[in-house]
């Protein structure tokens, strides 16, 4: 395991600072036991061109809502939907590992909700979650949970 792929959207900038410091925290983990992988983390934007991911990858996404619940009163995802169109562009969404989601706990069954659609979507695991931007624990925790399901990953 040397490299661990990211792709991520982040229109505060909070998902762009959680992924930079899992990054840091990566390669802290990686000088100690170089079995432990480095994070290559790549933002996806409107600006982007979409291109054929040829190494599995793990998405995060942050919720961003607009109308609906979420739930029984649908719902309709805003701003983070160019996402969801690169994971669906040609095999993308075959080499998709698993999604991380981000959001505020104060949006109740609203948290997360981006990322777990994803992941039904697109046939993937819901592997972590982080508030905002995340914390020191967070980051130790998503790292945990990434490892653990990027082995399961490559065990099939």
């Amino acid at each position: 395991m040397e490299n661990m792929r990211i792709l991520f959207i982040s229109i505060e900038g909070n998902t762009r600072y959680f992924v930079n410091k899992l990054t840091a925290y990566a390669d802290g983990q990686h000088d100690k036991n170089k079995g432990l992988p480095t994070i290559s983390a790549t933002e996806i934007s409107e600006q982007t061109d979409f291109t054929d991911e040829v190494d599995p990858y793990f998405c995060f996404v942050p919720t961003y809502l607009d109308g609906g619940n979420g739930i029984d009163t649908g719902v309709k995802e805003l701003m983070t939907n160019v996402m969801g169109e690169y994971i669906a562009f040609h095999n993308n969404a075959r080499k998709l590992m698993g999604v991380v989601g981000s959001g505020n706990r104060n949006f109740n069954e609203q948290y997360c909700l981006t990322a777990k659609r994803y992941g039904k979507l697109y046939d993937a695991p819901f592997v972590a979650d982080f508030e905002l931007r995340g914390t020191a624990a967070d980051e130790i925790r998503v790292y945990r949970r990434l490892v653990e399901t990027m082995q399961l990953y490559e065990a099939k």
